[in-house]
Parts: C-alpha cells; sequence; structure tokens
C-alpha cells in the first residue's frame, strides 16, 4: 500500500509541477506586446524569403 501512495503523490509532484511551468509560459507570453509579435514574424518572413547561401 505505501508504493501506491508513493506513486500517488510523485504523480501530484508532477502535475503540479508542469502546471508551474505552463503557468510561467503563459505570463511570459502575455508580456509581449502586437508590436513585439508582429515584428518578430516580419523579420522572419523576411529572413525566410531571402536566398540562402549555399
Amino acid at each position: 500500500m505505501k508504493l501506491w501512495k508513493a506513486l500517488g503523490l510523485a504523480g501530484l509532484a508532477g502535475v503540479t509541477a508542469t502546471g508551474v511551468v505552463i503557468a510561467r509560459d503563459q505570463r511570459k507570453r502575455a508580456q509581449v506586446t502586437p508590436d513585439q509579435v508582429r515584428e518578430r514574424l516580419q523579420q522572419r518572413l523576411s529572413e525566410a524569403e531571402s536566398p540562402s547561401a549555399g
């Protein structure tokens, strides 16, 4: 029975850690302004359209 308790606690700790990571990522994305997102997308597009050497 102690094994099941240990597995349950390990599972709970894993779920909690995943939630923390997701919340941290969500906060980071919420701090980016629409202008910054647009700027990054335009930069990526110009890099993708430019002919690559090689």
